[in-house]
């Protein structure tokens, strides 16, 4: 096992799609696409490449802690009680266990994301 992982912008292989869950969707009709490409850590932490089309949805974190970094497209995360912060391509965040807010998808958004629950 490679102690060392590329993550793959643009896989060739067919992605798990998906969509919000119901009670998280707030308007829009997105859709989700993911490619996982490692786990670690008895698939407590995970690594891929995920894209949202637009739509607007509740973004829970529970216990995860998430880092993502934007390829393309625009989000806006607004933090329940704060101000909306605009993320495009080349863009870097954390969403900390216990963050609750609001994701909206305002382009088409591509990231690569490392989730460690």
């Amino acid at each position: 096992m490679s102690l060392l992982k590329t993550i793959d912008t643009n896989p060739s292989f067919v992605p798990k799609e998906s969509g919000p869950l119901p009670e998280r969707l707030i308007s829009g009709d997105p859709t989700y696409k993911t490619w996982a490409q490692d786990d670690a850590r008895g698939e407590t932490i995970h690594t891929g490449v995920w894209e949202a089309t637009p739509g607007e949805t509740r973004s829970i974190k529970g216990e995860t802690f998430e880092f993502c970094h934007i390829l393309s497209g625009v989000v806006e995360l607004t933090p329940e009680g704060g101000e909306p912060v605009i993320y495009k391509a080349g863009d870097s965040f954390v969403m900390k266990p216990g963050y609750v807010g609001v994701w909206k998808t305002i382009e088409t958004v591509r990231k690569i994301y490392v989730t460690v629950s």
